[in-house]
């Protein structure tokens, strides 16, 4: 079992005990594993094949040894028998934004309701209305919460997708039975939110391979088992589903199962004008097959360039390819340094060095620091003598570290009459300053509008962060004519954010184009609260890519003396 499923298993087994009312520092003993595991670069299994679990402050016998038996058979016994003693729909109900363990079981125990769907017509009955500490704005956040969750269940995040199809393929490609193996679907376009897997092989034993697919230890149900077909839903509710085709087949088949049904739709249409026909078994001109090797000779066919997978959204992709004006896309090579970062100064968990050290590592230049401003009290928010403080430490890492440069910034509470936290003495002491929305996110779109272009405007501010506000699969964006903040944006100079967290990736790809177009720039920043949330920069890459963005858009992709010079 990987870190990652370790850990997830803990905050589960944290929010298990919660749920039946179990001491509250019995629950917060899980989570601070998690976390700790989380921070912890070291490999789990080395951890565990060397005895050294116990070394982690905190990790006493009975956790060690649950973490072990996990490690090593796939299984906790005690997870297993905690998850029998909580109502099932009580857990889902987790994933109801408004709801938490106390809610939750105040509800269970006062009204009975163990289902989201009895807690759906609980709420339309005014049910909850009865409850200690649950008012009408309550029942009315938990019913949009359901409708959300309702909308969402099916679907779930990047990464999760790119976890398990990793897994799967390695597992399918060390079989030696297989020629060619790739993921295809939403996961290869590198889309945010993903309803399933898809995995496309080409092999001469096609039973074998079945058999393989199914019998994999994430599969928890087959749906459907044919002969160049499966489908099985995994262990954690996703479905996945695998075609065998012959070697000869699978370029074709690769592209047409990669998509997007927009982008073949359109494929197709330009290829019956030239005679050919196409479909996932090949190109034929006069029932004639036209060979192709991989994807590159099947754009070749129609006089294109090679279309990247991120791109086949049928957003303008295919005239470009035929007038050899695609754009040379971004890639995770391109990117010098980050910005939007979190330290131990508000509510971050590594120290400013930490994180120089770690940016170091991964051949970055520059690093922009950006705790949370005085108003967000909530994630220990900066007051003047921090910022000071801070300030002092950066001063001497500069000295420190002179081939590294770190930068003096702040994440600053776009208050909701528009204007930035501090006054302009403070404003004026660093090297950059984004600004984001973390407030007063029901207000009318005008109103909202109006409030982020106030921010635009101010001469301290820098960067735009995560502009709609919005959590995938959680919460809508607010409302906000992105379109005007955009030109208000490029007027002022302010860069626009994509914040590369998987769970944000804010500004949506769909709107960076015709932004591009118009002359706005970016910067890909991971949002990060820990030194592992740097990885979430491949996150950004990955959207900034689906855009049509290149090198030149992205302002951390400039060299350390250009970016002083920059914000400087």
């Amino acid at each position: 079992m990987t870190k990652s499923e370790v850990i997830k298993i803990l905050n589960e087994i944290g929010l298990l005990l919660e749920l039946k009312g179990e001491n509250f520092f019995k629950s917060r003993a899980y989570y601070d594993a998690a976390n700790k595991l989380e921070v912890i670069q070291e490999d789990i299994q080395t951890l565990v094949s060397e005895n050294r679990l116990g070394s982690i402050k905190g990790f006493g016998k009975a956790l060690t040894s649950k973490i072990t038996e996990l490690v090593t058979t796939g299984e906790l016994e005690y997870y297993t028998k905690l998850k029998e003693t909580v109502p099932k729909g009580l857990v889902s109900m987790l994933r109801i934004s408004g709801l938490g363990p106390k809610k939750i079981m105040t509800i269970y125990k006062s009204l009975g309701v163990n289902t989201i769907e009895e807690l759906k017509e609980a709420c339309e009955n005014n049910k909850l209305l009865d409850l200690p500490r649950f008012s009408k704005k309550t029942q009315d956040k938990i019913l949009e919460g359901i409708k959300n969750y309702n909308e969402y269940s099916e679907k779930f995040h990047y990464p999760i997708g790119e976890v398990l199809s990793s897994e799967l393929l390695k597992y399918i490609r060390e079989s030696g039975i297989v020629q060619r193996c790739e993921v295809a679907g939403s996961l290869r376009r590198k889309k945010e939110v993903l309803k399933d897997i898809d995995l496309l092989v080409s092999s001469d034993e096609p039973d074998k391979v079945m058999d393989l697919f199914t019998s994999h230890y994430y599969v928890k149900e087959i749906t459907g088992k044919g002969e160049t077909k499966s489908s099985v839903v995994l262990q954690n509710g996703m479905n996945a589903d695998i075609r065998v085709v012959s070697d000869s087949q699978f370029p074709y088949a690769l592209h047409h199962f990669t998509g997007s049904k927009e982008h073949n739709t359109a494929l197709r249409h330009l290829a019956k004008k030239q005679g050919i026909k196409m479909n996932e078994y090949g190109l034929f001109k006069d029932d004639e097959l036209i060979v192709c090797h991989n994807e590159k000779d099947i754009f070749n066919v129609f006089g294109m360039e090679f279309i990247p997978p991120e791109l086949r959204e049928n957003y303008g992709e295919l005239e470009a390819a035929e007038n050899k004006e695609l754009p040379v896309l971004v890639t995770n090579e391109d990117v010098r340094g980050v910005f939007h970062t979190h330290t131990n100064y508000s509510d971050g968990n590594a120290t400013i060095e930490q994180l120089v050290i770690d940016c170091m590592n991964r051949g970055y230049s520059y690093l922009g620091i950006t705790d949370h401003s005085k108003t967000a009290i909530y994630a220990g928010g900066l007051t003047e003598e921090d910022i000071k403080r801070q300030h002092e430490e950066i001063d001497l890492l500069n000295e420190k570290y002179h081939d590294f440069k770190i930068l003096k910034g702040i994440e600053s509470d776009i208050l909701p009459d528009g204007s930035l936290d501090y006054d302009e003495r403070i404003l004026q002491s660093f090297d950059f300053i984004i600004g984001s929305v973390h407030s007063a996110f029901k207000m009318e779109q005008k109103k909202m509008t109006d409030r982020v272009i106030k921010a635009i405007s101010n001469p301290y501010m820098s960067i735009l962060g995560h502009p709609t506000g919005r959590l995938l699969l959680s919460r809508e964006g607010y409302k906000i004519d992105i379109e005007q903040i955009i030109e208000v944006c490029i007027e002022n100079g302010i860069v626009i954010e994509i914040n590369a967290n998987p769970y944000r990736l804010d500004l949506d790809w769909r709107h960076m184009k015709n932004a591009k177009e118009k002359g706005c720039k970016f910067v890909i920043s991971p949002d990060a609260h820990s030194i592992k949330e740097f990885d979430y920069m491949r996150y950004g890459i990955n959207v900034a890519r689906k855009g049509w963005l290149e090198k030149s858009d992205i302002i951390n992709t400039l060299n350390k003396d250009e970016i002083v010079k920059y914000f400087l």
